[in-house]
């Protein structure tokens, strides 16, 4: 009896005495051990900008061209050629975009009301006046022309470095409106007028004219037209193409901006509301 007493009692303390069945005598110690085995990632994998991003960034171009750069061998980042998509600039980087050393700059929109004889360009080497001296004070920031008007066009233009915005602008597909007030040498007939609202054929390419008409309260030869196309010269062109010639000719609208307060030769900056509405544009 005695011998079945001695026994029962080995068994339970080999059980008490087994490990895995020992509660653990402080919870804040395990705890502890589980912070230690968690991995931690290193910084450069989380850290930096995309490189396409870091492009667009800095006004050069549209996250989408910056792809097509860095493929082609534009982009150099401290010293060596970049052609990975994928590859993150860090803070000390330093990166070249056809050997010009770039920089991400904060975002900004200036509006011109561009008077005539002055071209959009950057520079000129035949020494005309251009855009950029009529807007050189607006920013510290590298702010570049959205599309084009031609030398004798006035009007509304658009300056930024926001690529992506520009690109978006700039791209037939979202149906950019531009509005334009011409002056003909002469009145336009009603059977011409009816003309620019059917199909229209320039240099073998349709045009699409979103509306067209008289100017209210005014001469016959002074016209409003809607266009979303940016081809070069093309409301002027459209125009001789039914034999007249435009004398003028002003950009009133632009992606719904207006020259409401904005004196010809001046510029401002857009509001937050716009810049804002012009991103939610489809």
């Amino acid at each position: 009896m005695n011998s079945k007493n001695n026994s029962s009692r080995r068994r339970q303390e080999g059980k008490k005495s087994t490990p895995l069945s020992r509660k653990p005598a402080n919870k804040k110690s395990v705890k502890k051990e589980f912070k230690k085995i968690t991995p931690t990632k290193p910084s450069d994998v989380t850290s930096g900008i995309r490189l396409n991003k870091y492009i667009a960034n800095s006004g050069v171009c549209s996250r989408r061209e910056a792809d097509t750069y860095i493929e082609h061998g534009s982009v150099e980042v401290n010293g060596k050629l970049v052609t990975e998509m994928g590859y993150k600039v860090q803070p000390d980087d330093v990166v070249r975009f056809d050997g010009t050393s770039i920089s991400p700059e904060q975002k900004k929109y200036v509006l011109l009301n561009k008077p005539k004889n002055y071209i959009t360009t950057m520079d000129d080497d035949r020494g005309r006046k251009t855009v950029m001296e009529l807007i050189a004070n607006s920013t510290k920031e590298r702010i570049y022309p959205v599309g084009r008007l031609d030398r004798n066009t006035t009007g509304l233009l658009l300056f930024t470095n926001d690529g992506d915005l520009a690109k978006k602008l700039t791209h037939p597909k979202h149906n950019v409106r531009k509005l334009y007030h011409a002056s003909l040498d002469k009145k336009l007939d009603l059977k011409d007028l009816e003309k620019l609202r059917g199909e229209v054929i320039i240099e073998g390419r349709k045009v699409f004219i979103d509306a067209v008409s008289y100017v209210n309260n005014e001469p016959k030869s002074e016209v409003g037209i809607e266009i979303h196309s940016g081809r070069n010269r093309i409301v002027r062109k459209i125009f001789e193409s039914l034999g007249y010639k435009v004398n003028k000719l002003d950009r009133v609208v632009f992606a719904e901006l207006t020259k409401k307060n904005l004196p010809r030769g001046r510029w401002r900056e857009l509001t937050n509301l716009e810049v804002t509405n012009l991103k939610m544009m489809k």
